[in-house]
């Protein structure tokens, strides 16, 4: 391979050849097949689990029944909490843990994926004085926890009040009519979140780890699983010392103990014009709710988020959540309560739903939305330790107490916790990553890596192309995400190394750019 295209951590690369390689090596039954830890789930917490596991110097495999980040760690806000949420509801512990978790991604871990995000809260005549007080004294609570979490202020600005013209300047689509001015905070926002896991499991694999996509449990057990090769249908036996179920939503369907309160959180994908220039995010609150908001996402690529709901979601899981017309027009609603501009049905592209694990607990009762976020690491009977509940910004955490519970359980000699200061793929000092010389998107996007992702559209000037008008995403990050993100197929380019697949007029457009991505790799293998 040219030099200039190699990924910048040695062993990061994943492929459809890697794959083959390692699934082979596991089913060849010797002494050498069998590692330390099987890691079953790679979302966010899954794939930290993997990677924990590998820095502390355990042999780790890691599978997915489908791809990296299929599951909730795909359809979040694409946010960084720092938990003054649950600071507001007196969850101190999460909030705190929120705080330096978020601390840690945007200063160590992933400052190339995580930057700070200003939202404005508008002060219009549904907001009330005594609201806005409560409010403002939120805001300047998250500050304090910010810095219990000792993040800089470099990193995360001070929040303020502003006037009404501020406001309008920040946000022009507001409806200027008893707008009484707004509130400025600040928050960590992820370019993806789809790329977060998929940082975190390549570094996993830089690090020795094994990871899977295509490969489902069929049966946990104490000593490893019964898999199936979803591209063969071959069935083999993974053996393992010790067993995480990492597995989301999902996890009750392997461990019989395991019970959970699905929650759906849906949002909407809007045209960037629709709203007008958003040079912020916005937190518009919910009638008759004092802690709860809809959210206004720009992403920087034509298309803005509006989010969430916080609905139950009971009955069988679907691999992928539909988005109900009520959460449409709920959301539809709160937004006309705020903007001057109408958005209407026929302006949604597009709707993402995603289902939250939290932990069912006997004494919960009434709203999802009420449940706790704090995360739970449980060890069957069986010896399978299983973790769920918490959030997209704290899945390191998660992951380093379900490997710790997973080292007790299969009496395992290991290292301590190393991921605070393990950075991911891409990883660098600002002023490494402003020196680079390609476009802030793709160093938003790859770190470190941008160059060699710039340096194949220098190589073919097709793939320095954007694969759909109107949207950035180009040939030659497709082809990145086959040679080095485990990409397999379409829906993998689409729908999570990227996210065209949003919104479907522009998934149709770019199909035909995926399937010659996926031929130009087969080619050269």
């Amino acid at each position: 391979m040219n030099p200039t295209t190699s990924p910048a951590l040695p062993g990061s690369s994943l492929n459809a050849r890697r794959r083959l390689r390692e699934l082979g090596r596991l089913a060849d039954g010797d002494a050498d097949s069998v590692v330390d830890v099987l890691v079953v789930g790679l979302g966010a917490t899954g794939a930290g689990a993997a990677l924990d596991a590998a820095t502390r110097g355990l042999t780790v495999a890691a599978i997915d029944a489908h791809d990296l980040a299929f599951g909730t760690s795909r359809w979040s806000s694409k946010l960084i909490h720092g938990g003054l949420r649950y600071l507001a509801s007196g969850q101190l512990d999460v909030a705190h843990e929120s705080a330096v978790e978020r601390g840690i991604l945007m200063e160590r871990t992933a400052p190339h994926l995580v930057r700070a995000q200003p939202f404005v809260l508008p002060l219009t005549p549904l907001v009330s004085r005594g609201q806005a007080a409560l409010a403002r004294a939120g805001f300047l609570a998250g500050d304090l926890l910010r810095v219990g979490a000792r993040t800089s202020r470099s990193t995360l600005p001070q929040p303020r009040t502003l006037s009404a013209v501020e406001t309008r300047h920040l946000a022009p689509a507001l409806r200027p009519t008893g707008l009484r001015g707004g509130l400025l905070s600040w928050d960590g926002r992820l370019c993806d979140d789809a790329r977060l896991v998929t940082a975190i499991a390549r570094t996993a694999a830089a690090y020795g780890a094994r990871v899977l996509t295509r490969t489902r449990a069929l049966e946990l057990h104490r000593d490893g699983a019964l898999v199936r090769d979803e591209t063969t249908g071959q069935e083999l036996r993974i053996r393992a010392r010790t067993v995480v179920n990492a597995a989301g939503v999902w996890a009750g369907g392997l461990v019989d103990d395991v019970r959970l309160r699905p929650s759906r959180g849906t949002h909407l994908v809007l045209r960037s014009e629709d709203l007008g220039q958003l040079s912020a995010g916005l937190h518009i609150p919910i009638p008759g709710e004092t802690n709860r908001f809809v959210l206004v996402l720009p992403q920087g690529d034509g298309r803005v988020y509006v989010g969430l709901t916080d609905e139950p979601v009971d009955g069988d899981i679907p691999d992928v959540p539909e988005v109900p017309e009520t959460d449409i027009g709920f959301l539809l609603d709160v937004l006309g309560s705020a903007l001057d501009v109408t958005v209407q049905r026929a302006d949604v592209v597009g709707a993402f739903a995603g289902l939250r694990p939290l932990l069912d607990t006997r004494d919960a009762a009434g709203r999802t939305a009420d449940i706790s976020r704090k995360h739970a690491v449980l060890t069957s009977p069986s010896g399978v330790v299983t973790v769920v509940g918490g959030k997209l910004t704290t899945y390191r955490r998660m992951a380093q107490d379900a490997v710790d519970a997973a080292v007790a359980a299969g009496g395992l000699t290991a290292g301590p916790c190393r991921t605070a200061s393990v950075p991911l793929v891409g990883a660098a000092r600002p002023q490494i990553l402003a020196g680079l010389g390609v476009a802030p998107r793709l160093v938003h996007r790859y770190g470190s890596e941008a160059s060699a992702v710039h340096a194949l559209g220098l190589e073919d000037p097709a793939l320095a192309r954007p694969v759909v008008p109107g949207h950035p995403v180009t040939g030659a990050e497709l082809l990145w995400a086959v040679r080095h993100e485990g990409a397999l197929d379409t829906s993998d380019l689409l729908d999570r190394r990227t996210r065209i697949g949003l919104v479907p007029e522009d998934r149709s457009t770019a199909e035909g750019a995926a399937r010659d991505a996926l031929a130009r790799t087969a080619q050269v293998e």
